[in-house]
């Protein structure tokens, strides 16, 4: 089973959708704001992916922090924040045969798809 976690209302997610439909690939949509986010699953993202990776800096959301909330940002702080926010993990995270993806790039989901 394929799960691609992230906000519907994001132009990426709405790509990389796009694309799996397109593909006729079969997933499941995990919405944060509608099914939740728990620790456990962001303890997860961060074994596999990385909290630097998983942690999107880029959006409103990271860039509404404050200074200080930036410079002192660690992995427990950045683990919090995505539980307060999750619009501030980066999207979309989609797992397929055991194995985590991290954005959209059809070349990437070409070769992810394929195998």
């Amino acid at each position: 089973m394929t799960i691609m976690y992230g906000i519907p209302n994001c132009d990426t997610i709405k790509k990389a959708k796009k694309y799996l439909n397109d593909k006729n690939i079969e997933f499941t949509f995990h919405d944060y704001r509608k099914d939740g986010i728990s620790a456990d699953l962001i303890d997860q993202f961060f074994a596999q992916l990385g909290w630097e990776n998983v942690l999107n800096k880029r959006g409103t959301t990271y860039r509404a922090l404050t200074d200080e909330q930036k410079s002192t940002l660690n992995e427990s702080s950045a683990k919090q924040y995505l539980l307060d926010a999750p619009a501030m993990i980066k999207r979309p995270i989609v797992i397929h045969q055991d194995s985590y993806y991290l954005g959209f790039k059809a070349a990437q989901y070409d070769e992810i798809f394929t195998s």
